[in-house]
Protein backbone atom coordinates (compact mmCIF):
# COMPACT_ATOMS: atom_id res chain seq x y z
CA UNK A 1 0.00 0.00 0.00
CA UNK A 2 0.87 3.57 -0.79
CA UNK A 3 1.78 6.10 2.34
CA UNK A 4 -1.02 8.02 1.23
CA UNK A 5 -4.15 4.99 1.39
CA UNK A 6 -2.23 4.11 5.10
CA UNK A 7 -3.10 7.56 5.79
CA UNK A 8 -6.56 7.55 4.96
CA UNK A 9 -7.05 4.24 6.82
CA UNK A 10 -5.18 5.57 9.34
CA UNK A 11 -7.97 8.41 9.43
CA UNK A 12 -10.62 6.26 9.37
CA UNK A 13 -9.23 4.38 12.27
CA UNK A 14 -9.32 7.33 14.01
CA UNK A 15 -12.85 8.00 13.04
CA UNK A 16 -13.02 4.66 15.27
CA UNK A 17 -11.43 5.14 18.04
CA UNK A 18 -13.24 8.51 18.29
CA UNK A 19 -16.68 6.73 18.00
CA UNK A 20 -14.77 4.45 20.96
CA UNK A 21 -14.26 7.20 23.14
CA UNK A 22 -17.64 9.00 22.47
CA UNK A 23 -19.55 5.85 23.26
CA UNK A 24 -17.70 4.97 26.63
CA UNK A 25 -17.75 8.23 28.17
CA UNK A 26 -14.38 9.85 27.58
CA UNK A 27 -15.15 12.68 28.84
CA UNK A 28 -16.40 11.60 32.19
CA UNK A 29 -13.23 9.70 32.18
CA UNK A 30 -11.01 13.23 31.75
CA UNK A 31 -13.36 14.83 34.49
CA UNK A 32 -12.75 11.85 37.30
CA UNK A 33 -9.12 12.08 36.44
CA UNK A 34 -8.18 15.56 36.14
CA UNK A 35 -10.93 17.57 37.16
CA UNK A 36 -11.22 18.90 33.61
CA UNK A 37 -14.51 19.77 32.09
CA UNK A 38 -14.25 18.71 28.59
CA UNK A 39 -17.64 20.50 26.69
CA UNK A 40 -19.10 18.52 23.88
CA UNK A 41 -18.07 20.76 21.50
CA UNK A 42 -14.67 20.94 22.46
CA UNK A 43 -14.86 16.75 21.97
CA UNK A 44 -16.36 17.40 18.29
CA UNK A 45 -14.62 20.34 17.10
CA UNK A 46 -11.02 18.39 18.47
CA UNK A 47 -12.22 15.52 16.76
CA UNK A 48 -13.20 16.96 13.71
CA UNK A 49 -10.05 18.74 13.08
CA UNK A 50 -7.86 15.59 13.44
CA UNK A 51 -9.88 14.10 11.31
CA UNK A 52 -9.56 17.26 8.45
CA UNK A 53 -5.64 16.44 9.72
CA UNK A 54 -5.72 12.84 8.95
CA UNK A 55 -7.07 14.03 5.10
CA UNK A 56 -4.48 16.23 4.54
CA UNK A 57 -2.28 14.45 5.55
CA UNK A 58 -3.09 11.56 3.21
CA UNK A 59 -3.58 14.35 0.84
CA UNK A 60 0.12 15.29 0.93
CA UNK A 61 1.78 12.15 1.59
CA UNK A 62 3.78 11.83 -1.85
CA UNK A 63 5.24 15.11 -1.42
CA UNK A 64 5.25 15.67 2.00
CA UNK A 65 6.25 12.41 4.06
CA UNK A 66 7.14 13.80 7.28
CA UNK A 67 3.77 15.83 7.48
CA UNK A 68 1.90 12.24 6.57
CA UNK A 69 4.02 10.47 8.93
CA UNK A 70 3.13 12.80 11.68
CA UNK A 71 -0.64 11.49 11.74
CA UNK A 72 0.30 7.95 12.71
CA UNK A 73 2.79 9.77 15.29
CA UNK A 74 -0.19 11.03 16.22
CA UNK A 75 -2.00 8.20 16.86
CA UNK A 76 0.89 6.52 18.64
CA UNK A 77 1.73 9.15 21.39
CA UNK A 78 -2.35 9.46 21.64
CA UNK A 79 -2.10 5.94 22.37
CA UNK A 80 0.89 5.64 24.68
CA UNK A 81 0.53 8.69 27.06
CA UNK A 82 -3.35 9.43 26.63
CA UNK A 83 -4.57 5.77 27.10
CA UNK A 84 -2.29 3.29 28.14
CA UNK A 85 -0.16 5.78 30.54
CA UNK A 86 -3.16 7.49 31.62
CA UNK A 87 -4.97 3.97 32.48
CA UNK A 88 -1.68 2.79 34.37
CA UNK A 89 -1.69 6.24 36.07
CA UNK A 90 -5.24 6.54 36.83
CA UNK A 91 -5.66 2.48 37.73
CA UNK A 92 -8.87 3.30 35.86
CA UNK A 93 -10.16 1.83 32.15
CA UNK A 94 -9.53 4.88 29.64
CA UNK A 95 -12.36 4.64 26.93
CA UNK A 96 -10.22 4.76 23.80
CA UNK A 97 -7.73 2.44 24.98
CA UNK A 98 -9.31 -0.70 23.06
CA UNK A 99 -8.59 0.88 19.43
CA UNK A 100 -5.40 2.35 20.89
CA UNK A 101 -4.21 -1.02 21.72
CA UNK A 102 -5.65 -3.05 18.49
CA UNK A 103 -5.58 -0.33 15.97
CA UNK A 104 -3.36 2.52 16.63
CA UNK A 105 -0.45 0.84 17.68
CA UNK A 106 -0.64 -1.72 14.54
CA UNK A 107 -1.25 1.19 11.78
CA UNK A 108 1.21 3.33 13.43
CA UNK A 109 3.57 0.87 12.82
CA UNK A 110 2.61 -0.04 9.31
CA UNK A 111 2.75 3.31 8.27
CA UNK A 112 6.23 3.79 9.62
CA UNK A 113 7.27 0.60 8.09
CA UNK A 114 5.82 1.20 4.79
CA UNK A 115 7.49 4.07 5.04
CA UNK A 116 10.92 2.78 5.43
CA UNK A 117 10.78 0.49 3.11
CA UNK A 118 9.68 2.86 0.37
CA UNK A 119 13.13 4.81 0.89
CA UNK A 120 11.40 7.57 2.31
CA UNK A 121 11.83 7.25 5.96
CA UNK A 122 15.21 8.90 7.19
CA UNK A 123 15.77 9.59 10.79
CA UNK A 124 14.70 13.88 10.17
CA UNK A 125 12.02 12.10 8.73
CA UNK A 126 10.88 10.00 11.81
CA UNK A 127 12.19 12.87 14.23
CA UNK A 128 10.15 15.22 12.07
CA UNK A 129 7.08 13.22 12.35
CA UNK A 130 7.19 12.80 15.70
CA UNK A 131 7.91 16.21 16.59
CA UNK A 132 4.69 17.61 14.23
CA UNK A 133 2.38 14.39 16.19
CA UNK A 134 3.72 15.66 19.71
CA UNK A 135 2.48 19.43 18.42
CA UNK A 136 -0.41 18.41 16.93
CA UNK A 137 -1.40 16.42 20.36
CA UNK A 138 -0.62 19.37 22.19
CA UNK A 139 -3.08 21.57 20.73
CA UNK A 140 -6.09 20.51 22.63
CA UNK A 141 -4.37 20.46 25.63
CA UNK A 142 -2.89 24.15 24.99
CA UNK A 143 -6.13 24.97 23.97
CA UNK A 144 -8.49 23.38 27.74
CA UNK A 145 -5.40 25.61 30.08
CA UNK A 146 -5.79 28.53 28.19
CA UNK A 147 -9.62 28.06 29.07
CA UNK A 148 -8.92 26.86 32.45
CA UNK A 149 -6.57 29.87 33.17
CA UNK A 150 -9.27 32.28 31.42
CA UNK A 151 -11.83 31.24 33.68
CA UNK A 152 -9.82 31.45 36.92
CA UNK A 153 -7.86 34.43 35.95
CA UNK A 154 -9.25 35.91 33.78
CA UNK A 155 -6.89 36.34 31.27
CA UNK A 156 -9.07 36.15 28.13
Amino acid sequence: MTLEQLCWLATLAYGIHIVEEYLLDWRSWVRWVSGVEITSGFFWGMNGLVLVLGAVCAAVADRFPMLALAYPALMLINATFFHVSAMVLSGRFSPGLITAVLIFYPFGLWCFRNAQADGVLTASVFVGAFGLGAIFMAVPIVLIRAREARRSRRYF
